[in-house]
């Protein structure tokens, strides 16, 4: 066995289990926050092992396979982001809370306007 072949094996398994941890991750999960952190990560570092391995295992679609893991890669973040913000501003609270940024700032602009 070649080592291409071994390194795509290697990284189409390791894709894979993380993909089931990360769906394990949001079935256990308590709230949409933490499911949507779970749901970036399969994005992230599942499909784009997943993407790796094709790429090892079928070298004339690696250059695809390489810039569809890149978009993923920049892109995924600011989705996840975008999903929890609108989360929040629907009223979604989370349910233990250390700190939340979120509702500091809206704090600070309601006393900023009640001031002006």
């Amino acid at each position: 066995m070649p080592i291409f072949e071994i390194v795509g094996v290697a990284a189409i398994l390791f894709g894979v289990f993380f993909s089931v941890m990360g769906v394990t991750g949001i079935v256990r999960l308590p709230d949409v926050y933490s499911r949507i952190h779970a749901s970036g990560k399969i994005t992230v570092l599942g499909v784009n092992a997943l993407l790796l391995g094709a790429a090892f295992l079928m070298p004339a679609i690696a250059a695809k396979a390489l810039t569809l893991a890149l978009f993923l890669v920049l892109v995924a973040p600011a989705a996840s982001f975008s999903v929890a913000q609108a989360a929040y501003r629907q009223g979604v609270r989370p349910e233990k809370v250390i700190r939340n940024d979120l509702a500091e700032r809206d704090r600070a602009r309601a006393q900023a306007q009640a001031q002006e």
